[in-house]
Order: C-alpha cells, then sequence, then structure tokens
C-alpha cells in the first residue's frame, strides 16, 4: 500500500488539482464515521467523571490523603498532557484509524487495572496508563474531523462532540455516585467504561474509513517528548510537595524549578533542530495560536478545578452522598451541554466565531468569581447559577479554540496544530489540579485549626463527615466549604486570562469544503505526499503532505484501511 499511495499522490500531482473533489463528504458518511470516535470520547471522558465523584470515598479506603486525591487526577491528566502532542505527530505520519483503536486499546488496560489497584500508589501508576490512552482520544478525535469536515462546517460537528462530553460529564458523576454507594463498590468504577470502549473498537473497524499514507524516514522526537514530560512533571511534582514536605523558598524549590527550566530549555533546543518535532516551534509565529494556547491553559485550569473539587465539596462540605453529589453538578453540565451544542450550530451558520468565544470567557470569569463566595451553606439555587455560568464558559472556549487555529494552519499540520491546543489544555487542568489542591490543603489546614481541630492537613485522610460527632463536623465541613470557595477565586484570574486573550484574536472567517480543496491543489498543493518529511515538518507552506496528501490517495487510491 505504501509504493500505490505513493504512486496515486505523484499522479495527483501531476494532475494539478491533485486529485481532491471539492465535494464534500454527505452527513450521513460523516456521521457513521464519527460514530465510533464519539462512544470512544464518551469512554475517556466518562473515566475522569466517574473517578472524580468517586474519589472521596477511593482515597478513604486506600488511605490516602490530599497529595493523593490531588495526583489520582494529575497522573492521568500529566500522562495526557505528554502524549497528546505524541498521538498529533503520529497522526499526521501514520493510520489515524489504527492510532485511534490503539488509544482504545491502552485505556482499557489502564481502566482493568486501576479497579485492581490496592493502594493510592499503585492506582496512580494504573492512572498513568489510562491517561496515555486518554491523550490518543483527545487529540485524533480533533484531528480526524479536521481531515473529514471543513472548517466552515466543522462547528456543526463540534458541538455534537460537545454533547458527547456533556453526556459523559453528565452520565458520569450520576454513574459513579450509584455504583460507589452500591454492593460493587469504586473498583466497578473503573470497569464500567470497559464494555464501551470495546463497542466503540468495534464500530470504528466497521465506519471508520480514512485513505493513508506512509512516508519514508520518518523519525518520531522521543527526545524532545522526554524532555518536555520531564520539566513539565518536575514542575508538578514542586507544586504538590511545597509548603508541605519543604518550604515554599528553599534549595528543594530552587533545585526543583531550575531543573526543570533545564528540561524545558534543553527540548525547546531539540525542536528547533527536529526533523519531525513533536511540537513545531514556528507555529508559535502565528498569533491566533499563541492566544488560542494561552486561552486553552486558562480553560483546563477552570474546568478541570470545577469537576475535580465540586466532588470534595458536595461530599465533605455539604454531607452529600457520591449519588446526590453528582446530582448537584447538573446546573455546570448543562450549561456546558446547551452552549456547546447551540455556538457550533451557530458558528456553521455564520462562519463567525470571535463572538462566541469573547461571551464564553466573560462567562467563565464572572461564573469563577461568584464560585469564589461558596461556603458550607451557600444557597444550592444560588451555587447552581454559578456552576451554570462556568459551564457556559467552558462550552463556548474548549472546542472553538481548537476551531480557531485548525482554521489558521496549513492541512499538513493539522494533527500537529490541533494537539498542541489539546497538549495545553490538558496541561492547563494538570498544573490547575496541582495548584489548587496545594492551596486546598493549605486553606483546610489552617481553617481547621482555626476551628480547634487538628489533624486535618495535607498529611491528614480525606474525611468521612457521616462519621463525625456533630460538633467536630460542623468545623470540617466549614472548613471544606471555605476552602473550595477559595480555590475558585485563585482560579478566576486564569478565566481573565482567557478571557483576555480570546479579545486579542484576529478573527480570520472559517473556510468551506471548496475553500480548503482549492487550496490544496494550489501552488505547492501538488507535492508528493510520501515524500520529504523533514520539509513537511520545518515548512509551513508544503502544503501537499499530510491531510492534503491523504485525500490525494483518497481519490487516487480506493485502498482504505
Amino acid at each position: 500500500m505504501a509504493s500505490s499511495a505513493a504512486s496515486a499522490a505523484t499522479a495527483g500531482a501531476g494532475s494539478g488539482t491533485g486529485g481532491i473533489s471539492a465535494e464534500p463528504m454527505s452527513h450521513r458518511r460523516i456521521m457513521e464515521a464519527l460514530s465510533g470516535l464519539l462512544l470512544g470520547m464518551f469512554v475517556a471522558i466518562l473515566s475522569s467523571t466517574i473517578v472524580s465523584t468517586a474519589l472521596p470515598r477511593i482515597i478513604g479506603d486506600l488511605g490516602g490523603g490530599q497529595s493523593a486525591y490531588t495526583w489520582v487526577v494529575t497522573a492521568t491528566l500529566l500522562a495526557m498532557t505528554c502524549t497528546t502532542p505524541i498521538w498529533g505527530k503520529l497522526s499526521d505520519l501514520f493510520s489515524k484509524k489504527l492510532l485511534v483503536q490503539l488509544a482504545l486499546t491502552i485505556y482499557v488496560v489502564g481502566s482493568m487495572l486501576a479497579g485492581l489497584a490496592q493502594s493510592a500508589g499503585m492506582l496512580i501508576g494504573f492512572r498513568v496508563i489510562q491517561g496515555i490512552g486518554v491523550g490518543g482520544l483527545t487529540a485524533l478525535a480533533q484531528v480526524i474531523m479536521a481531515a473529514m469536515i471543513s472548517p466552515r462546517e466543522r462547528g456543526r460537528y463540534t458541538g455534537y462532540l460537545g454533547a458527547t462530553f456533556a453526556l459523559a460529564t453528565v452520565g458520569g458523576p450520576l454513574i459513579g455516585g450509584v455504583i460507589v454507594d452500591s454492593a460493587l463498590g469504586w473498583r466497578g468504577c473503573f470497569y464500567v467504561g470497559v464494555p464501551f470502549a470495546v463497542v466503540a473498537l468495534v464500530i470504528l473497524q466497521k465506519t471508520l474509513h480514512l485513505p493513508v499514507v506512509r512516508r519514508e524516514g520518518v523519525r518520531i522526537d522521543y527526545l524532545g517528548a522526554t524532555l518536555i514530560s520531564g520539566g513539565v512533571a518536575l514542575l508538578l511534582i514542586w507544586v504538590t510537595l511545597a509548603g508541605e514536605q519543604y518550604d515554599w523558598v528553599s534549595w528543594q524549590t530552587g533545585a526543583m524549578i531550575g531543573g526543570a527550566l533545564v528540561l524545558l530549555g534543553l527540548a525547546v533546543a531539540v525542536e528547533r533542530r527536529a526533523a519531525e518535532p513533536v511540537i513545531p516551534l514556528w507555529l508559535f509565529r502565528d498569533r491566533t495560536i499563541v492566544l488560542a494556547v494561552l486561552g486553552s491553559l486558562a480553560v483546563g485550569l477552570a474546568m478541570m478545578g470545577a469537576s475535580v473539587f465540586l466532588s470534595q465539596y458536595f461530599q465533605i462540605a455539604r454531607g452529600k452522598s457520591p449519588t446526590v453529589s453528582g446530582l448537584m453538578t447538573m446546573p455546570m453540565i448543562l450549561g456546558l451541554a446547551l452552549t456547546s451544542t447551540v455556538v457550533g450550530r451557530l458558528i456553521t451558520a455564520t462562519g463567525r466565531w470571535k463572538r462566541y468565544l469573547v461571551g464564553g470567557g466573560v462567562a467563565l470569569t464572572a461564573g469563577l468569581v461568584l464560585m469564589g463566595t461558596a461556603r458550607y451553606d451557600t444557597n444550592l439555587v444560588l451555587l447552581g447559577g454559578f456552576m451554570f455560568l462556568v459551564g457556559v464558559g467552558v462550552g463556548a472556549l474548549q472546542q472553538n479554540l481548537v476551531l480557531a487555529v485548525q482554521n489558521a494552519v496549513p492541512l499538513h499540520q493539522l494533527g500537529a496544530a490541533s494537539s498542541i491546543v489539546a497538549f495545553f489544555r490538558s496541561l492547563g487542568g494538570a498544573v490547575g489540579v496541582s495548584i489548587l489542591g496545594a492551596v486546598m490543603s493549605h486553606r483546610v489546614a489552617g481553617y481547621l485549626a482555626d476551628g480547634g481541630v487538628g489533624g486535618g492537613g495535607a498529611g491528614g485522610g480525606i474525611p468521612d463527615v457521616r462519621h463525625l460527632p456533630p460538633g467536630v463536623r460542623d468545623v470540617v465541613e466549614s472548613a471544606y466549604g471555605h476552602a473550595i470557595g477559595d480555590i475558585f477565586l485563585v482560579a478566576a484570574p486564569f478565566g481573565l486570562m482567557a478571557l483576555l486573550a480570546v479579545l486579542l484574536i484576529k478573527e480570520k472567517p472559517l473556510q468551506t469544503a471548496k475553500q480548503v480543496a482549492a487550496q490544496a491543489s494550489g501552488p505547492g498543493g501538488g507535492s508528493d505526499a510520501a515524500g520529504d518529511a523533514g520539509a513537511a515538518a520545518s515548512a509551513p507552506s508544503a502544503a501537499g503532505t499530510g491531510e492534503a496528501g491523504e485525500r490525494r490517495d483518497a481519490a487516487a487510491e480506493p485502498s482504505r484501511t
């Protein structure tokens, strides 16, 4: 198939049009192809939302403290963050279908192992494996959509992706709460997604048909990926341990920050010289990409902070069961689902997107500030309104920042560009959970001490308020309620950062399918898709490789994976 694909690409080059048809895929064909992909995304998101609801019970049973609580989430986010750009780069080089199936398989293995964990440390390790699979699903979902759908029409389908996200986020806390409260216990939370993943694998095999181009001399930048992962991990470990194991101003802090800066500096040097960089640095010359990255970083922090620590708020500060805790997050999920679906359709209808990003930034910032007023006795109706605003902001920003970036890059770099946005969004989530978790631990310990209750710091376990004496329970509920309000105030400036970033983005009208085809068949669009891998990675004008080359192969070579 490699030789035939190369021949097809060469033939397309000679034809002048590149063999690309301006005919877009029908809605039915797109939905058939996306069905398995959306199910896979549902599984990936479900794994996080189920666990977030069950975490207080999980950490209590495994004997962990606030740091373990934070790292069960951070480990997955870190693995997802570090592998997302690798998956994105692989999608520019190899079969997207096989890659997404591999990601699902890795996720299943990680889930099965996590359900067998006997300690917090084991669980954190197995969650890393889950994160690798989720990183692939996160990156590849956007890349595959970009390969099939023009930017102008993509808003409609990102709405479906947003609705899937919302459904999994709604279903996760409810399913997780029911499982934890049932005879299955919290271990069932890790197994429930496995049947969905298997079904997704079968559907993808039958419905996802993408052309494959194999390029000779491909090299993956493993050194760059290792350096990036090491630098980010060192920073997150520092944030988690500082103030607990050692002082914020100490030689350990200096060593960790210095080591992280050295690793990230080396990563930049490696990426500048790599033939196939994990993160192509030339992309950051584009103003839209830089601003979208900043916005995604902020959205990731706000999104993960809300989803992770709200479960602690409802179960500890309000004394609710895991099932009721899941129900309590419904306003935020409804805001996310409604906004992502409606905004996606509006963008498709008008071709304009900036106004919706700005509105999302305003809603997110306002929602975080208002959530900062939360206490253990805040009126639940009022709190629901605050959560709805946060959901509206995330729903308007999350997918559409990716859309803005995809509309700004040449065809052959769609995978790398999409994964960069996903990388920084998940990085924001990982950093956010670590920072907010550290703030949470410090504030809880302080408020408990003020109330005359000891042992509630980071070194103590997660309390089960059902078994506390009435006087102590009141202090613990007040401490956790106040501390969680504080962490939303810490997150609020990042919402403002997202708003400022989208205000500065210069809007570019979304391209239609015909414009995408014209771009691919224009100057440089007829180059050999199986050719110079190094040029493809370093020269953004070489629009004949990657996605464009795959479309030529689709026209000239009927064989598909």
